[in-house]
């Protein structure tokens, strides 16, 4: 795919992140150390004043420094209020309430979505969630990507990311408005692609810690992470996505990062789950959203009406349930019949 020429991509200057997590506080970073000023909307009013006064959210993200660039407020209007870029920093699980409230405050620009799951209610992806709520066209939506851990991020280790949009050129004006030192990102039309990377690493992150907390070692590890990578591959595949997608960023770069460290909350929940911990002991020890809780079930329903078999999400599904034990799910699947390694075939 040949890069978009610079004279053809507008510039976002003034940037909207709806949304004052840990991730959307971290890219808010990354916006404003690429140069452009952006305005954070927080839920809560003493963590947009803390932020306009003391350069911190400490709440997410400690004692990291935020850019003289950004701002903040509560109020979502101001925030909106000229703004040629939005980006929606939201957990997934909300994000449709939000943009429902919003639709008549949303500027006719691109919007830019971080949410990584699917919805419980539709079994929607991100970007489709956004689409649906607010009537924008796919060339309007972007989903932004990839082994982005926002506490690395904040402290401006290197990264890097997928920005993806239907319009090659709204995505390389997105990219470039994120383009900062230490954060490069590269450009895809596969936002299907993008998107079911994002929801199936969650999930494949439980699967993950759930192994680790049973206590086993690197091959186990290496096999579920493998076999996860199938699964969504199998999966986005089937819903028209590109193969090649999944051993991008996206797939393997968010896989390898979200599987692999102590600061995935998906990983940790599934840790808690592998050393017999109950669902909700679990999630309160990660300390926030992980939202391959949700979403694993979601995943499952929507691969089940496309006919694809997921088996080790169904698994997954059913230690979250208490259906099953490590023990009991490590067994059933081990004791599957042979078939061909890689993607295929479905079943």
């Amino acid at each position: 795919m040949p890069p978009v020429p610079r004279h053809h991509r507008p510039s976002h200057a003034r940037v909207a992140v709806l949304g004052a997590g840990s991730w959307g506080s971290a890219f808010a970073l990354v916006l404003a150390d690429a140069g452009r000023d952006v305005v954070l909307w927080a839920r809560r009013a003493e963590v947009a004043e803390e932020v306009r006064g003391r350069h911190r959210n400490s709440a997410y993200l400690g004692d990291v420094e935020l850019p003289g660039r950004v701002d903040a407020t509560a109020d979502v209007a101001r925030a909106l209020d000229g703004a040629d870029l939005v980006v929606l920093a939201l957990p997934l699980q909300r994000l449709r309430e939000h943009l429902t409230a919003w639709r008549e405050l949303l500027p006719p620009v691109p919007l830019v979505s971080l949410a990584k799951g699917v919805e419980t209610s539709t079994g929607l992806f991100g970007t489709e969630v956004v689409r649906d709520a607010t009537g924008a066209g796919p060339e309007r939506v972007v989903a932004v990507s990839g082994p982005n851990l926002a506490a690395e991020i904040a402290r401006r280790d290197p990264a890097a990311a997928v920005v993806a949009c239907r319009d090659e050129a709204v995505a390389a004006a997105v990219a470039d408005a994120c383009a900062a030192p230490a954060f490069r990102p590269y450009l895809s039309t596969d936002v299907t692609g993008v998107d079911v990377a994002g929801a199936l690493k969650n999930v494949v992150a439980l699967a993950v810690g759930v192994t680790e907390g049973a206590g086993h070692g690197a091959n186990a590890r290496a096999a579920i992470l493998t076999r996860g990578l199938a699964e969504t591959t199998r999966l986005g595949v089937a819903l028209g996505a590109r193969e090649a997608t999944f051993a991008g960023l996206a797939g393997v770069g968010d896989l390898v990062a979200t599987c692999g460290s102590p600061l995935s909350r998906n990983h940790r929940v599934g840790t808690a789950l592998g050393r017999g911990a109950d669902l909700g002991t679990a999630l309160a020890a990660a300390g926030g959203t992980a939202e391959g809780v949700a979403s694993a079930p979601a995943v499952l329903r929507r691969a089940e009406r496309a006919g694809v078999d997921l088996p080790l999400t169904r698994e997954v599904v059913a230690v979250l349930r208490a259906e099953s034990t490590p023990a009991q799910t490590a067994g059933r699947l081990l004791a599957r019949a042979r078939t061909l390694d890689g993607p295929w075939p479905l079943a």
